[in-house]
């Protein structure tokens, strides 16, 4: 036993095999608890060199010393054997032995583990061929196969031949069909030929040795399950590949109609080329293709759509009498969101409209064209007979989205135990400005009542991180980690200060020197200010609770934006006052940020009470409030490449007798000279800079705006994600909000456009959208090329969708001049993609909304020659103003 253990330990792997074989089953058993004991000890740090020359042998030993199935697959599979784990062929040998029924029980086991699991193919493989056992279509052991056969490199032959030589080529085959996200891994080998999977399976019906019609039916059951993009693609190839006869392609009609009417474009597509040719030749039935059309007709692809209606007039000028059936089909068309598809559908009853015989297929055409944008149901009255379009315009009333109501702050949690709670969830969630402050108020209040039961709270929050260890393994303490050059990275980072704070794991020494020489963060990019206010708040309160703990925080917002109401601050000083408490320099900052003094009226009495209480911060908060309203900088647009960034002027306000981490943000904003690469890369601080300064939202913008030009010029994802909270915060929504949401709608992501789309939504509901401001900004960028209207087009069309039509049309009648000026001038080479959808857009809207003005270029862009989508939208667009039609 103990020559056993010293080959594991040493990591004799060739020792421990030939020591197993010698010894019997009990013997194996009784040195099975050392094994576990080892395997324990090595997991406590097992990066070792000494776990990592143990690990094979321990692998191995651990498996053949025991006789459970369970338990031999469990040793086999374990998380922490997968880095340094036996080699396939040694496990085999180890357990060579065994009965086969249970190899293959085992062998089952383990491959029902998850890919994520890595468990080897080969011992998988060689479990299966040693016992004998039925293979297992598992997703592991499918993996594993298609890997397998794809690393033909490494032996010099093709798939086609290594799959004719595999003897469960039938079942792992079948079980291809049916394993998720195989697609990446079946594309890796070569495209076409034998040493593809598509080539390969498709040789192999033709050979014989695959069941061609099980193919054919497990190819076309997987593109109807879906899944993603690169499993379409492959199984798409692999079914063209098999080059279907026109019987087996009739057989399947049913599976063509689903595919072509739900699947992926490049799916369906096929699919509706199948049905195509089945219809030329006559071999599809005009109600089959009629239900065809009511799902194509309805897609977003148009490409789909005029491929369908392209069909519908050629089966119908192949065969007249289909007439009556499938005109009806193509005025669904009618409905459709795009003019030019309205357009194509009218066009094509109107070509056969003679053909029909029937009095109430003629009526019910006539009544589909009452969807028709105006201009082509005013052309489908004369030619389909359809009722005329109202001559006395439609009120237009719009009905925005309702903005959010602001959120009142519930009290700090009562209870330690309850806080205890909500410190951890803030620790693995993040929260948002509402749970973070109310936690840190919570902490402050705690502390300062009975710092013994809030430890005693927090003692299983706490537990699992590194710094509450006796003797951490890391090279350096708390205090190093928390004052390292890039400051705190995120809200929960800040907490945790406080937590090791609390702990006494952060030196007083430590806390003392960050408020003497000021907060750590790195550089002086544009968002510096921001971090090094919200840091300084964070550092003092840690160090008050360390050497003088607060009864409270005076700056805990009242409203989930940051908002403080002044009457709060004004009873948290008093309560300061009758507890006899100093007051924590940037806690009183922070507040004073955050009270509300737009309300003068409501400011000018709160100013009287501050001033009552007789203290020095009583007085200062009177002078704040009575002061005036939060001042506002001068700004001056500037230009760095395609984009246009706004710079701002001092606030003098912000840095008289504001502490030093707090006055940068009354310094100025400049372009050029700010460096705006910084390590302030997380997305979580963004609400929390906007909530110090809940009635200055510009000042904020100002300093994102640079962030947020990089998600429509450079392609970034993410920046978008805070302009919803931009939009509810406060104070004036100036250039820097304008141009933040401009640049948002025009991102590369469609998750930041949505969020653009919503900000502006917010903004329109609560009455602080500059429509022409921002349409002459989209205008510019667009210019410019730092915003691409076809991304324009994908905001402008969901903010549409919830019925935001005048809003939509007083921006875009400000972007558009720009980009048709450049195309009726010639100073633009060639119409910007997507112009000719902006145009669309802007014509729906008009429509609905009854607009009727001159718009600057239009009438040149609509004069132009040709029937170009541009040119077409232009006109539609023109003939919306000048009739002023509403829907």
């Amino acid at each position: 036993m103990t020559s056993l253990m010293d080959a594991v330990r040493a990591g004799r792997t060739a020792e421990v095999v030939s020591l197993l074989d010698g010894m019997t089953d009990p013997e194996r058993r009784a040195v099975f608890p050392q094994l576990k004991a080892l395997r324990k000890e090595l997991r406590a740090d097992q990066w070792t060199a000494q776990a990592r020359r143990a690990y094979p042998a321990l692998h191995a030993a651990g498996a053949a010393c025991q006789t459970g199935a369970a338990g031999v697959a469990s040793w086999l599979a374990a998380a922490d054997m997968r880095w340094w784990p036996a080699s396939p062929g040694v496990l085999i040998d180890v357990l060579g032995d065994r009965a086969p029924a249970w190899l293959g029980d085992v062998a089952h086991r383990i491959a029902e583990r998850p890919p994520t699991a890595r468990v080897p193919y080969e011992l998988m493989a060689g479990l299966v061929r040693l016992s004998g056992c039925p293979v297992p279509a598992t997703e592991a052991y499918v993996h594993g196969w298609v890997d397998h056969i794809g690393h033909t490199w490494q032996r010099g032959d093709t798939v086609l031949a290594r799959l004719r030589q595999d003897p469960h080529l039938a079942q792992l085959t079948a079980a291809l069909f049916e394993t998720d996200d195989i697609g990446g891994r079946l594309a890796w080998a070569a495209g076409e030929g034998p040493n593809s999977w598509t080539g390969a399976i498709a040789r192999l019906t033709v050979d014989g040795v695959l069941d061609r019609g099980a193919t054919v039916d497990a190819c076309v059951a997987r593109l109807l399950r879906g899944g993603p993009v690169a499993d379409h693609r492959v199984f798409l190839r692999m079914l063209q590949a098999l080059a279907l006869t026109r019987d087996e392609e009739r057989e399947r009609t049913a599976d063509w109609l689903a595919l072509a009417a739900d699947a992926a474009p490049v799916v369906a597509a096929h699919a509706q080329s199948v049905l195509a040719s089945l219809a030329l030749d006559g071999e599809l039935p005009a109600r089959r293709l009629v239900e065809m059309s009511g799902a194509v007709l309805f897609r977003t692809e148009k490409k789909l759509v005029r491929a369908q209606l392209v069909l519908l007039g050629k089966v119908i000028a192949r065969d007249p009498s289909t007439a009556e059936e499938l005109l009806p089909a193509a005025a669904q068309a009618f409905g459709h969101e795009d003019s030019d598809v309205q357009e194509r559908a009218l066009k094509l009853v109107e070509r056969h409209v003679r053909k029909v015989g029937t009095a109430e297929v003629r009526e019910e055409l006539a009544a589909a064209a009452d969807q028709l944008i105006p201009t082509l149901r005013t052309r489908a009255t004369r030619s389909l007979g359809a009722s005329p379009v109202p001559s006395t315009p439609v009120t237009y009333e719009e009905v925005l989205p309702p903005a959010p109501a602001p959120v009142r702050l519930a009290p700090a949690p009562e209870s330690v135990t309850e806080l205890a709670e909500e410190v951890g969830a803030l620790l693995a969630s993040g929260g948002d400005v509402a749970e973070f402050e109310r936690t840190l108020d919570g902490l402050v209040r705690h502390a300062y009542r009975d710092r013994e039961a809030l430890l005693k709270a927090l003692e299983p929050v706490v537990a699992q991180r590194w710094w509450a260890e006796p003797n951490p393994q890391y090279a350096y303490h708390a205090g190093d980690y928390f004052t390292r050059r890039n400051g705190l990275f995120n809200a929960a980072h800040g907490l945790e200060l406080l937590l090791a704070t609390l702990r006494e794991k952060v030196p007083v020494s430590t806390l003392h020197d960050v408020l003497r020489r000021g907060t750590t963060v790195a550089g002086d990019c544009g968002h510096s200010p921001l971090a090094r206010a919200f840091e300084a708040r964070v550092w003092e309160v840690a160090h008050r609770i360390a050497t003088e703990p607060l009864p409270l925080l005076l700056s805990t917002p009242t409203w989930g934006t940051g908002l403080l109401e002044q009457d709060e601050l004004v009873a948290r000083l008093d309560e300061y006052r009758r507890l006899g408490a100093r007051v924590s320099a940037a806690d009183f900052a922070q507040a004073l940020l955050r009270v509300r003094r737009g309300d003068r009226a409501a400011a000018g009495v709160a100013a009287e009470r501050a001033a009552a209480l007789g203290t020095a911060e009583g007085t200062r908060l009177a002078r704040w409030l009575t002061f005036g309203g939060p001042a506002e900088p001068t700004y001056r647009r500037r230009t760095s490449g395609d984009r246009v960034l706004v710079e701002c002027g001092e606030i003098t306000e912000l840095q008289d007798d504001f502490p030093a981490d707090f006055s940068p943000l009354g310094r100025p904003v400049t372009v050029f000279r700010d460096r705006w690469h910084c390590y302030h890369w997380n997305d979580d601080m963004r609400p929390h800079w906007l909530a110090l300064l809940p009635e200055q939202r510009e000042l904020v913008a100002v300093r994102m705006l640079r962030e947020l030009s990089a998600a429509a010029v450079d392609d970034t994802r993410g920046a978008a994600a805070f302009l919803p909270r931009l939009a509810e915060s406060g104070g004036a929504a100036g250039e820097a909000t304008h141009l933040c949401l401009a640049y948002g709608l025009g991102a590369r992501h469609p998750e930041d456009r949505l969020a653009a789309v919503d900000a502006l939504l917010v903004l329109a509901a609560r009455g602080q959208l500059d429509r022409d401001r921002l349409g002459s900004d989209l205008g510019q960028l667009i210019r410019s090329g730092a915003v691409k209207p076809s991304r324009l087009v994908d905001s402008v069309r969901t903010a549409v969708a919830t019925g935001a039509h005048a809003t939509v049309w007083a921006v875009l009648r400000h972007t558009l001049p720009a980009p048709l000026g450049d195309l009726v001038t010639g100073a633009a080479a060639a119409p910007a993609r997507g112009l000719a959808d902006l145009l669309a857009v802007a014509a729906e809207c008009a429509e609905r909304t009854g607009a009727r003005e001159e718009l600057p270029h239009l009438a040149g862009t609509a004069e132009r020659r040709g029937s170009s989508r541009i040119v077409t939208q232009a006109r539609r667009l023109q003939s919306a103003l000048a009739e002023g039609l509403a829907a």
